[in-house]
């Protein structure tokens, strides 16, 4: 699915997923070999491949849901 990266007013990083009409605030970040695994405050878990450090923001990007 396609998501949004941004960040808010008070600078914490916020998933939006269009088709659901859903924005959440990310609670953590994990980092393996080959993508960021991304926590929302809902519980939802998602996962990006491709990200580079810095992220320059806003970005849209493929998400897969695991959890």
């Amino acid at each position: 699915m396609k998501v949004m990266l941004r960040r808010n007013a008070v600078g914490h990083l916020v998933v939006y997923v269009a088709k659901k009409d859903l924005e959440e605030e990310v609670v953590k970040q994990v980092e393996t070999d080959s993508e960021k695994i991304f926590t929302l405050a809902n519980g939802w878990e998602l996962a990006v491949a491709g990200l580079t450090e810095p992220l320059k923001l806003p970005k849209t990007v493929e998400a897969k849901r695991i959890a």
